[in-house]
């Protein structure tokens, strides 16, 4: 079957053409017209499209420089199908640095919007309706909140054939079969039949090359799978990922000073102390145990903390030890050491 131009925002792309297209989102009150980018790769041949977007929250810089290494991979000539990319999302808060957007809701519980809407609703519209309802497939990332990093993970609804396999190809450490909370991107995609995965990895407003370098790893991984690239004869085989049973955030006991005792991917045991807590003085000191033999996949960074705050985010498995070793692995193959036991 021939080749069709693929169109968005009114801009049409031919078959074997990339183009950038300027969505308007807003005018804004200093007489400025703001745009959000989106890089449009249209193959050669036919296939399904694939959107990849980034920065919904606009501190979220680790998906924008996986977009940006990406799109200086794909050759046209190579491609068979269509790649939406939208490097920044929240173009708001890519210029605040900040989360959310100025009227402080949050673009990725805001989803599909209307174009009557909030500032969020108004961008969720736009998204949907000239990226998502475009697409075959999607896959979105992020980063962990202000003062949390995250281990690389993969997120999605692991019940759905399609993204497991989407999952697998990707060869992230973990992978957690996560239900959608409402109004979000992955949420709306799915209600439209569209898999999707969110990928996690790194802290807000920071560079970190080894999720850097594991998501266009993992991104040219699907697109592989999914038969929209060639395998070639370079193309590293995932490490099989290891799908958590259960997580849970072991949270502050007391309000105070708080010293980790643990890092990512770090295996740890029942009990184990992950760190403590302390008034100014030293008067008082607490211990913040595991609930479980378990993996660390999340943490906070903040020395500081309010009694009830999430400090570390604990991933369960069949086999922990089996987990840690995959851990190391993925480290390994992405050539960075690691220090912790």
């Amino acid at each position: 079957m021939d080749k069709t131009a693929i169109t968005v925002g009114g801009v049409a792309v031919a078959p074997g053409k990339r183009a950038t297209v300027d969505l308007p989102i807003a005018n804004l009150y200093t007489h400025t017209d703001l745009v959000m980018p989106v890089h449009v790769v249209n193959g050669r041949n036919p296939g399904p499209t694939l959107f990849i977007t980034a920065a919904l929250h606009g501190d979220e810089l680790n998906g924008v420089e996986i977009v940006k290494r990406l799109l200086g991979r794909i050759r046209l000539r190579n491609l068979d199908g269509c790649i939406l990319a939208v490097p920044i999302v929240n173009v708001f808060g890519f210029l605040n640095r900040s989360r959310y957007l100025p009227d402080r809701r949050d673009l990725n519980r805001s989803f599909p919007g209307h174009d009557g809407g909030s500032t969020a609703a108004r961008i969720a519209n736009l998204v949907s309706r000239e990226i998502i309802d475009q697409s075959d497939y999607g896959i979105d990332l992020h980063t962990a909140a202000v003062d949390r990093i995250n281990l690389p993970q993969i997120r999605g609804d692991l019940s759905n054939p399609v993204v497991r396999r989407m999952a697998d190809a990707f060869g992230a450490p973990v992978v957690i079969d996560a239900n959608v909370r409402n109004g979000t991107l992955r949420q709306y995609a799915s209600k439209r039949g569209i898999p999707t995965l969110l990928y996690e990895c790194g802290e807000a407003l920071r560079f970190d090359e080894l999720s850097i370098r594991a998501g266009v790893r993992g991104l040219l991984r699907v697109l592989r799978s999914l038969e929209m690239m060639p395998a070639g004869a370079q193309a590293a085989t995932p490490l099989e990922p290891l799908y958590a049973n259960s997580t849970t955030w072991v949270r502050a006991p007391i309000s105070g000073l708080v010293a980790a005792k643990c890092r990512l991917g770090q295996r740890v045991e029942a009990e184990q102390v992950l760190a403590r807590i302390s008034d100014p003085f030293g008067e008082v000191e607490v211990a913040v145990r595991a609930t479980a033999s378990a993996i660390v996949i999340g943490r906070s960074t903040s020395p500081l903390t309010h009694e009830g705050d999430a400090l570390v985010h604990l991933a369960s498995f069949d086999n922990t030890r089996e987990a840690k070793a995959t851990v190391d692995d993925f480290y390994e193959a992405h050539q960075l050491e690691t220090s912790w036991g």
